[in-house]
């Protein structure tokens, strides 16, 4: 492969997440903010590597004897193209378990600030995965009635559907809410918000939050989700999102002191996934 197509850092490690083979765990904590990866220093039991390029901030420890890679991705599935890619080329073949400990906006009123939500299935409306020749559309019969559900126009992606990892779910999230992630391509417009502008899509929210696909919901609407589900589809990885919800979209409401419940989960989801 030429260099220009996988290119490496000085040190032979991967350009941007600046991690090789050997510093990479099999059990990946990945999480927006590159300074919420400092709190996994408070809870793992040695630390035996760190490095930090642009957002992309990563930690390998272990934790009660298991070894796991802590690692910042910024916001956008843009970002995660970079991070999953070189993620897998440093795994080098190996199996990976991607948990995303992340937060998000609720799409429903009944599930409020401060809750835990988990991702059973991901809608990519970002349309990353389309740029990719073996995306090979896994769940046809969500994808046809999400768009005849949502009565698209051209002028947007074309979105996809694709599942998390059920075996992380049963281990990481059985007591909390379980739904359908919505991964948006920015946080205003493709959101439904209106600052100045307005969003292409009438009624966004409204229209995702009454989608439901095998008993499941749309819970949430975030930025990286459908991304990280599609990438470990195709790659072989095991992966789940594990959302903190700091807005509650249907009541107006935000938490803006998130971080001790984001500790809290942080500890959780390390625990179990231990």
């Amino acid at each position: 492969m030429k260099p220009s197509e996988l290119p490496l850092a000085p040190d032979g490690s991967l350009y941007h997440i600046r991690l090789t083979s050997s510093t990479l765990a099999d059990k990946v904590l990945l999480v927006g903010d590159p300074e919420r990866v400092n709190m996994f220093k408070e809870i793992f039991d040695n630390i035996e590597f760190e490095s930090q390029n642009r957002e992309l901030h990563a930690l390998t420890g272990t934790y009660h004897g298991s070894r796991m890679t802590a690692l910042s991705t910024g916001m956008g599935c843009d970002n995660i193209d970079i991070v999953m890619t070189e993620l897998d080329a440093a795994a080098d073949s190996r199996h990976l378990q991607l948990v995303r400990i992340g937060t998000s906006g609720s799409l429903q009123e009944e599930i409020d600030c401060g809750s835990h939500v988990a991702s059973r299935y991901a809608i990519g409306l970002d349309g990353l995965m389309n740029y990719y020749r073996e995306w090979d559309f896994p769940l046809p019969e969500m994808d046809q009635r999400f768009m005849v559900h949502m009565g698209l126009n051209h002028r947007v992606a074309l979105p996809y559907c694709v599942k998390g990892s059920e075996v992380l779910l049963d281990k990481i999230a059985s007591d909390m809410h379980l739904g359908i992630t919505a991964t948006a391509p920015g946080f205003y417009g493709p959101q439904g918000r209106t600052v100045r502008l307005h969003p292409s899509i009438d009624n966004l929210n409204e229209k995702l939050a009454s989608f439901s696909y095998d008993n499941t919901l749309v819970t949430n609407l975030e930025m990286e989700t459908s991304a990280i589900f599609g990438f470990s589809h195709l790659m072989g990885h095991e992966a789940l999102t594990v959302c903190l919800i700091i807005a509650n979209r249907p009541k107006g409401t935000f938490l803006n002191d998130y971080h001790p419940q984001m500790r809290e989960l942080v500890g959780t989801v390390v625990e179990r996934l231990a």
